[in-house]
């Protein structure tokens, strides 16, 4: 994709690491809130309109870019990001900004446990969180400002002090989520049109998510869901070809391709992250399922050979 020349490139320093930013170190106004709000001006002009690459883990963050433009990484790969845009950002995904000067918009970030629970009842909802989307064009203009209410609605709740204050904040959430993945529906039911219907699978990865380092038995997963280990992977079989404790090692194994391809870090490092007390046993885990080692696969993304997840 071609990128504006004023936009300049990133930093050399910015592909060397992706460090994950905790929640606390998101938020500054409202210690404890379980919710934050700001313009994209605070950190904009704070850190000269770029934003070195990152992760989130346990966060979903929203943008709304309502003026300007932005060039955006989402894991490696660039994009050219014009008003009116919104982009929901899935946890562990590696993301960097640089904003045209002056643009203007909003960020949300929130516990993506605190939004799953929020959408329990909407489990095709639910199951497209696990998913980065950025939307831009049509799908956003025709209805720019319905958009922009909803996000002032959230930013006038999160700047006041009135009673039922989280729970207002939380439906104000949820109707913005819903109008983002309303519209990233389409493309999203296309590309996993088997997986979307099966609600026990979606209700799985979501799990996933949220225990992916603790490395818990399948039989935990099929505990929580009160059901048997054997019928949690027949309805993954059906539902997306592969078995539960494949689907389990895959996510895996992507968070290690990111943290390998986006961190400086040491394999050792990488694989106390992931929750492997054993770093040999991590390299055998990753050969296993990438058919590399972790170090051949950082070699061969230096070289052009493999490309970033």
């Amino acid at each position: 994709m071609d990128i504006p020349d004023h936009f300049g490139t990133f930093p050399a320093l910015m592909r060397a690491t992706a460090p994950a930013v905790a929640f606390r170190e998101v938020r500054h106004f409202r210690p404890d809130d379980w919710l934050h709000w700001e313009p994209i001006a605070v950190r904009g002009e704070a850190m000269d309109w770029t934003i070195p690459a990152h992760r989130h883990e346990g966060l979903h963050q929203i943008h709304w870019l309502s003026s300007g433009q932005a060039r955006v990484e989402l894991d490696g790969v660039p994009h050219l990001v014009q008003a009116p845009a919104v982009l929901m950002i899935a946890p562990g995904c590696v993301h960097a900004f640089q904003y045209e000067r002056a643009s203007t918009g909003q960020q949300v970030t929130v516990p993506t446990a605190r939004l799953v629970r929020a959408l329990a009842a909407a489990p095709t909802l639910t199951a497209m969180l696990t998913s980065t989307c950025l939307l831009q064009g049509e799908p956003v203009s025709a209805d720019a400002a319905r958009l922009q209410a909803l996000c002032a609605a959230l930013a006038e709740e999160f700047s006041g002090s009135e009673p039922g204050r989280n729970e207002a904040l939380q439906a104000h959430l949820v109707l913005l989520v819903t109008w983002i993945l309303r519209r990233a529906a389409p493309a999203s039911i296309a590309e996993n049109r088997r997986a979307l219907r099966d609600t026990l699978v979606q209700r799985y990865r979501a799990l996933i998510e949220l225990h992916l380092r603790r490395h818990q038995p399948l039989g935990f997963y099929a505990a929580q869901l009160q059901v048997t280990a054997d019928h949690l992977s027949r309805n993954c079989r059906a539902a997306c070809g592969l078995s539960a404790l494949d689907l389990l090692h895959d996510r895996l194994l992507l968070e290690a391709r990111r943290l390998l391809a986006y961190s400086a870090a040491p394999v050792t490092e990488v694989a106390r992250d992931l929750g492997f007390d054993d770093s040999s046993y991590f390299s055998r885990f990753f050969a296993r399922r990438a058919g590399q080692a972790p170090l051949d696969y950082r070699a061969a993304l230096q070289t052009g050979l493999a490309a970033p997840p």
